[in-house]
């Protein structure tokens, strides 16, 4: 077994670092591989007991939708830090009936009385990134409710509160506190700083609970059956609405914006995704709030131009290719992406193939150490100022008996969102995820600025691969701005070179987002491999990368891969 292929469980307990963006959920070590075969359904999730919610659904004749629904429901409960019902998500979905793939966008949106102040101090400085973050200020309107009651109006076989029998038993009867939640309550910074956070994450004398706690939360079955019972209506128009308006206008960290307007006036929006041929097959991924999908297709499609044959997944050529590709996807992304019902945004232009060729020509036998946006077909004028997006984000990927596929990245946006906890469940500070400052020092409006009402810029990336009109791939990947490298390099590993999912999703990392450095996962990289890019001119950056990569394969059978840096599963049968 090759050396990429072998890993040894070990925790640490230090938040990593890795080139400028904090990597918030700690590196928590590396398992066996984990994969599975199974010939009528499957879900690959974050954590057991979701994956176990997920595949009860399924097990009882629901749908993909259905599946997702459930695994979201536990999550929220079971991987608090990640995702949750407070906060946002991004789901594509392929309907086997009519051959038809949607997207559907349940992205957080800004106060109506937000604007591009938010996040400056008096005198007009940017605000700190933890000053930003903490409290009620970061909190946008919560999004992946609504976009879950969409698609299962649309898509839902079983009854809506059926599905949230799972996640109300789990949160009643407790489930058991597991390493990585430990580790993360014992290292994460500003966990004191809300009273309900402290009562129920931790003991009398503010020690987290310890690995093998049952950990119960009686309020979260309360909004569960709440919602179950009601509906929607009752988080965005009810007692539930009330209750998140009121948490976040009184925050004692931050008082937010956010009011039950805000609330009310909330919409999930379908949305096409966005597709581009690539190695014979076509990509589609989420377009728009989400940066996720175009910069996936464009560094794909950079890297298919090369016409190069390698020798595998970790060959210096093609982490050379992969990387150029990845500073001039990521700097298009900079200029360009953000929410395009508030700017324009030119996503054929990105993705044409006139452009995609004059990019890959900057593609050479050099270090490509930074790269500077394209002029696409439509010329705009944007300016990039920098937003630091964070990883604490879910995937996951189901496949029901009838062929329908989910594939879905959630967020809350920080580690444990922005501290602001109500009902049984932390709210999002997604908000942090708009730049700062709305203009550059020239005064050009940055694209991804805070105006009323907008939706964050994404690095979301839930992506489904077709040949021939079939979906033969579904993947994606917590990992904040890093999600489209891992969610990229992925793909490739199946599609490129062949590999199964579960192999795919444990090959060492490649991160390349233009900021001149070439991060390389370790360990899992010969020295000799780092060598050979130092000495062609790439500055590197060794250390642990943090992703959750769950795939799944469609053929003859079903092939599931759980990513062996967390505590996700491949449920099937």
């Amino acid at each position: 077994m090759k050396r990429w292929l072998v890993f040894a469980s070990v925790f640490y307990s230090a938040l990593i670092w890795a080139s400028d963006e904090l990597q918030p959920e700690a590196y928590s070590g590396l398992s066996e591989l984990k994969g599975g075969v199974a010939q009528q359904h499957m879900v690959v999730a974050a954590h057991p007991l979701a994956a176990d919610a997920g595949y009860q659904i399924l097990q009882r004749g629901g749908s993909a939708v259905d599946a997702a629904i459930a695994i979201q429901l536990a999550l929220t409960l079971v991987e608090p830090q990640s995702s949750g019902i407070g906060g946002g998500a991004f789901m594509l979905h392929y309907d086997a009936d009519i051959e038809s793939l949607v997207m559907l966008d349940g992205r957080e949106t800004a106060p109506m009385a937000a604007d591009g102040s938010l996040f400056l101090e008096e005198n007009g400085d940017r605000m700190g990134f933890w000053k930003a973050l903490i409290g009620g200020r970061s909190v946008g309107v919560p999004g992946v409710l609504a976009m879950m009651a969409e698609a299962h109006e649309q898509h839902g076989k079983l009854p809506w509160e059926t599905l949230f029998e799972p996640a109300i038993a789990l949160a009643t009867d407790g489930f058991i506190v597991s390493p990585r939640l430990h580790l993360l309550l014992s290292t994460f910074p500003y966990m004191d700083v809300n009273p309900a956070i402290k009562a129920y994450f931790y003991d009398a004398e503010g020690t987290p609970w310890p690995v093998g706690h049952r950990l119960k939360n009686p309020d979260y079955a309360n909004t569960l059956a709440l919602i179950a019972s009601e509906g929607v209506e009752v988080f965005y128009r009810g007692q539930l609405a009330e209750d998140i308006v009121s948490a976040v206008q009184s925050d004692s960290s931050s008082q937010g914006l956010l009011s039950l307007a805000d609330m009310a006036a909330y919409q999930p929006v379908q949305r096409l995704a966005v597709c581009a041929p690539v190695w014979g097959y076509e990509i589609c991924s989420a377009a728009p709030p989400s940066s996720g999908g175009v910069t996936l297709l464009q560094q794909l499609s950079l890297v298919e131009r090369q016409q190069a044959n390698y020798s595998g997944p970790l060959d210096p050529l093609f982490i050379h290719h992969f990387a150029a590709a990845s500073n001039l996807a990521f700097a298009d992304r900079n200029m360009y992406l953000a929410d395009a019902d508030f700017v324009e945004v030119p996503v054929a232009g990105l993705l044409a193939p006139e452009y995609l060729d004059e990019r890959a020509q900057l593609i050479t036998s050099e270090a490509l150490l930074s790269a500077q946006a394209g002029v696409p077909d439509v010329t705009l004028s944007r300016s990039f100022y920098g937003t630091p997006s964070q990883p604490s984000t879910t995937h996951f990927s189901v496949v029901d008996a009838n062929g329908n596929v989910v594939s879905m990245t959630s967020s809350i946006e920080m580690g444990f969102g922005s501290r602001v906890m109500v009902g049984g469940f932390l709210l999002n500070n997604q908000l942090t995820d708009f730049d700062f400052v709305p203009t550059n020092a020239d005064g050009e409006l940055v694209a991804n600025r805070v105006q009323p009402g907008k939706r964050p810029r994404s690095s979301m990336s839930p992506t489904i691969v077709f040949l021939d009109g079939k979906p033969v791939l579904s993947a994606g990947s917590p990992g904040g701005s890093r999600i489209i490298n891992y969610t990229a390099q992925a793909i490739a590993n199946v599609l490129l070179f062949g590999l199964t999912p579960e192999a795919a999703v444990a090959v060492p990392h490649i991160v390349a987002r233009n900021t001149s450095v070439l991060e390389l996962e370790s360990p899992g990289i010969d020295a000799s491999v780092i060598n050979a890019l130092s000495d062609q001119g790439y500055r590197i950056q060794s250390g642990y990368q943090n992703s959750g990569l769950h795939l799944i394969q469609l053929g003859s059978s079903l092939e599931g891969g759980a990513d062996p840096r967390r505590e996700g599963v491949v449920r099937g049968e």
